[in-house]
């Protein structure tokens, strides 16, 4: 009988130390993991730049400037308050249009 007392700490050792076995092993292969997908994305960053392409040049008739863009609000600010007639507004927004 002796045995029958002995075998319950022995069987609660083993439970805990398969139990902590396992969590260590799911620890490690979670580390690799994490490990695996760092290594991935720093290969990602550094191929990143590389890869970005350049911008189109502005193109001159395609795009308006930031100063006309001001001065066709200002004008339309005008017209609004009835400063400008719809004549005048129109000949200096097809001025600043170059049509």
């Amino acid at each position: 009988m002796p045995l029958i007392g002995r075998r319950r700490p022995l069987l609660r050792a083993a439970a805990v130390g398969g139990g902590a076995y396992v969590a260590g092993k799911r620890r490690a292969q979670a580390q690799d993991r994490e490990y695996d997908q760092e290594q991935r994305l720093e290969g990602l960053e550094s191929q990143q730049p590389a890869a970005a392409p350049t911008p189109p040049p502005p193109q001159s008739g395609g795009g308006m400037s930031g100063d006309a863009i001001d001065q066709l609000e200002r004008l339309g600010k005008l017209h609004e308050q009835g400063v400008l007639t719809d004549e005048e507004f129109a000949q200096q927004k097809a001025k600043l249009l170059g049509a």
